[in-house]
């Protein structure tokens, strides 16, 4: 026995033996808590915004949605003020003169012919009048393509690409990525959203920011639009095509793609949502994300022995600045 004894001290001495592990105290029952309550609060997501049946989808009327942006509302004032009235007042003028040429110079009424060819005064009417028409339309058609196509300053940028058939969504300057599928009825009823427009994922933007929104595709042509912020632009592969919008209102908003993709082209719907501020900075927050200006939290590399420089040779150690060098004198 004594023997074995001696053998296995050895055995223990040259490391052939197990060694205990060293036991190591538990962090306070206390400090666990509160860490786990902090994670908890840092990555809860706001409650979803219902949406307002009537605002921002399709209810059946006739005519445009209501806007709620900036360029929506100056588009549907040209629309009603400038367009409607116009319409209509030359369709009722050409329907009326077609009917009183028809009445008044039928065969029966008037069986002899004018052989008049040419009214120097009827002539300059019906070419000043139409150039006039066209000024008036042309001023404010201009004034909103221009405000369209020189957005002021962003304070959100988001990317949105096209795939067969969802939408992808990229916060880059806050490292938050989303993919967006449509729900199916089932859920979209439940949740008291509208069928084949309802999403897993939003688009999720604050209230009253410029949102820049580049668009492109990863596959065929699709189309990225929100009737209710009057914004719809296509996505193109290879190419980066640009637009912005400012939600004015909070609440959910729902479009389409707009351009045939292919078999399931109707079941890849749109859903922003805007909301508060602080709604948005606690969704970044969900979503592992940064706000805009705020550097990410990353973990402190691991300590290391940085090797000394050689006398002879160009290494340094990782934390100093590289020696300068001048290649082409070199060469």
């Amino acid at each position: 026995m004594k023997t074995f004894l001696k053998l296995f001290a050895i055995a223990a001495a040259f490391g052939m033996a197990p060694a205990a592990a060293p036991a190591v105290a538990p962090a306070p029952a206390t400090a666990n808590a509160a860490s786990a309550a902090s994670n908890a609060t840092a990555i809860a997501a706001p409650a979803a915004t219902a949406p307002t049946p009537g605002i921002g989808q399709p209810d059946g009327r006739m005519g445009l949605q209501d806007q709620f942006s900036p360029i929506g509302e100056e588009a549907l004032w040209f629309h009603d003020i400038i367009l409607m009235p116009l319409i209509t007042v030359i369709s009722l003028f050409v329907l009326a003169l077609l009917g009183w040429v028809m009445f008044r110079y039928r065969r029966a009424a008037h069986p002899t012919p004018s052989r008049n060819t040419h009214n120097t005064t009827l002539e300059i009417v019906w070419t000043l009048v139409p150039v006039l028409i066209l000024v008036v339309i042309a001023v404010p058609s201009i004034r909103l393509l221009a405000h369209q196509y020189d957005p002021p300053r962003a304070d959100l940028t988001v990317k949105a690409i096209g795939n067969q058939w969802y939408w992808e969504y990229q916060y880059p300057d806050m490292g938050i990525e989303l993919v967006s599928n449509m729900l199916p009825d089932a859920q979209a009823d439940a949740r008291g959203e509208p069928r084949q427009l309802a999403v897993d994922e939003r688009l999720v933007v604050p209230v009253g920011a410029v949102v820049k929104l580049i668009v492109t595709s990863n596959d065929v042509i699709h189309a990225w639009g929100i009737p209710a912020f009057w914004t719809k632009i296509d996505a193109v592969p290879g190419r980066l095509n640009e637009t912005w919008f400012r939600a004015d209102r909070p609440g959910v908003y729902y479009g389409v793609c707009y351009e045939l993709c292919g078999v399931r082209h109707g079941y890849m719907p749109v859903a922003v949502e805007v909301v508060t501020p602080a709604q948005f900075a606690q969704w970044v927050a969900s979503k592992g994300g940064h706000m805009s200006g705020a550097a990410p939290a990353v973990a402190p590399p691991p300590a290391t022995v940085a090797a000394a420089p050689t006398a002879t040779g160009n290494i340094v150690a990782g934390t100093e600045t590289p020696a300068t060098t001048n290649q082409s004198a070199t060469r």
